[in-house]
């Protein structure tokens, strides 16, 4: 199903993984969720997608830490329009890209931190698993 298979008598569609993809690679903000010694973050970040990866920058701080500590990741993008909205989650590992050719690469993809502070690690996030729904709004329902 895609985002354009809604109709009023199914007001959730079942993404398939390439329309998925397609979705969160038009977004630019979502949020990861990251976990170690039992402890869970949720952090929003700006990204960039390039074939079914994930990518973004960040400082050093607990998210760093995190995320080195346990590799298992979720990240989530979304996005409310005024008659319908979807959803995508993705759930795979993480590394921070050490390789300056890698990260020439990356930054060609057009990756920029939105704060205008020092974000020298990459992450790049591998996708084992992909889900997305889409949703059509009732307005009318109370």
């Amino acid at each position: 199903m895609t985002a354009n298979d809604l109709s009023s008598n199914s007001p959730v569609a079942v993404l398939a993984a390439e329309e998925s993809w397609k979705l969160l690679s038009q977004a630019t903000l979502g949020r990861i969720v990251v976990g170690a010694s039992g402890h869970v973050d949720i952090f929003p970040v700006n990204y960039v997608v390039d074939d079914n990866h994930i990518y973004f920058r960040t400082a050093e701080g607990a998210k760093l830490v995190e995320l080195t500590i346990n590799d298992r990741v979720l990240f989530e993008a979304d996005h409310v329009g005024p008659e319908q909205g979807w959803s995508v989650v993705v759930r795979g590992t993480a590394r921070v890209i050490t390789s300056f050719t890698e990260t020439a690469k990356i930054d060609e993809l057009g990756l920029r931190s939105w704060i205008p502070t020092p974000k020298y690690n990459v992450v790049e996030i591998t996708a084992s698993e992909i889900t997305g729904r889409a949703v059509k709004f009732d307005h009318n329902q109370s």
